[in-house]
């Protein structure tokens, strides 16, 4: 290998990637932006040396003259709860807003590693001073990990790099907390209806469900899995209608349970009188449903604020990790077991 393809032990500039591609820098520019008058040959030789430099191209003019863009990239991921993610996203831009710096947004269709690595690289590019990133990814690879150390970032109870800073509540302790509020009315026990294996926030719920239920001497239930929809909720519902002996559920979030809820009437078996409800999130509209719901509280908008003040030095600038400690909004779709 020559010396013009090593990586650089400095940041890699343009001219840098111009050396190793074999052309200028105007063409590497050019190439970069997308100009029509570049052979597909060369295009393809400038984005090998930009990958193989780890060079990351920023079109702001006022980034290259300043340094800074004035603007905090947040990912989100399309599917999954609106109420929550329209509400981080709200929370967000308000207090970026009043610091003074806007907000771009990528969002990714699923969860993959690759469209993961192509958003933050997108926002990397465009040269933003933090990130946000409010998708659950479990897995995580050396480019995220790249990216995430080079540029400040927080994670809303979502994909975890090493560099990365964790604000949100105590998943594990939401699971635990849901499940202890229905034994201690005197269940003996409670079946779970559980969000997509593949979220971070799933797995922890459930095994706080799971170890709350350990720790009371009860052997836990195959769990349900949804897919945080009303009507995933729905149809673990109607599986949970045709168990007589189901007395308590809980409902990875609110979406879920209002689904499990319905599901429940329809057969005849009614909330609270016969099944006891309790979940995760307090969204809106939880205690407006019928009964309403019971559930831990999470304040979407709230966290996505607090997100940005970790980003530009604000509160618990200092604390790596700012986990929350569960709250329960108790409310009328639990009770205690009717008696036998």
């Amino acid at each position: 290998m020559t010396k013009a393809t090593e990586r650089p032990t400095r940041q890699p500039s343009m001219a840098d990637v111009a050396r190793a591609a074999g052309v200028s820098a105007q063409t590497v520019s050019r190439a970069l932006r997308d100009a029509p008058n570049v052979n597909p040959e060369t295009r393809r030789r400038v984005l090998a040396a930009v990958e193989r430099l780890g060079y990351r191209f920023n079109n702001a003019a006022r980034v290259l003259s300043s340094g800074r863009s004035h603007t905090i990239g947040l990912v989100l991921l399309q599917s999954g709860g609106y109420y929550s993610r329209s509400a981080v996203t709200a929370g967000v831009e308000a207090a970026a807003g009043e610091a003074g710096y806007a907000v771009s947004i990528a969002t990714i269709a699923g969860l993959d590693t690759a469209l993961m690595e192509r958003s933050l690289s997108k926002l990397a590019d465009q040269g933003v001073d933090g990130m946000v990133i409010a998708v659950p990814l479990i897995s995580v690879t050396q480019k995220m990990e790249d990216i995430t150390r080079d540029i400040p970032t927080v994670t809303l109870d979502g994909s975890r790099t090493a560099s990365a800073r964790v604000l949100g509540i105590d998943q594990k302790e939401a699971g635990r907390l849901a499940t202890r509020h229905l034994l201690d009315l005197g269940h003996r026990q409670v079946w779970h209806v559980s969000g997509p294996d593949e979220w971070i926030e799933a797995r922890q719920r459930r095994q706080g469900w799971q170890e709350c239920l350990a720790a009371a001497g009860i052997q836990a239930p195959p769990p349900l899995e949804g897919d945080w929809s009303p009507d995933s909720g729905y149809r673990q519902g109607q599986v949970l209608a045709m168990i007589p002996d189901v007395t308590a559920v809980f409902a990875a979030s609110d979406e879920m349970a209002f689904g499990v809820i319905r599901a429940l009437r329809e057969r005849g078996r009614s909330v609270p009188g016969e099944v006891s409800i309790v979940s995760v999130d307090d969204i809106a509209l939880a205690a407006y449903c019928h009964p309403p719901l019971t559930t831990v509280r999470q304040d979407f908008y709230r966290s996505g604020a607090a997100a940005v003040a970790l980003l530009l030095g604000g509160a618990d600038a200092g604390d790596p990790d700012s986990l929350v400690a569960a709250s329960l909004s108790v409310r009328e779709s639990t009770a205690p077991p009717r008696p036998s």
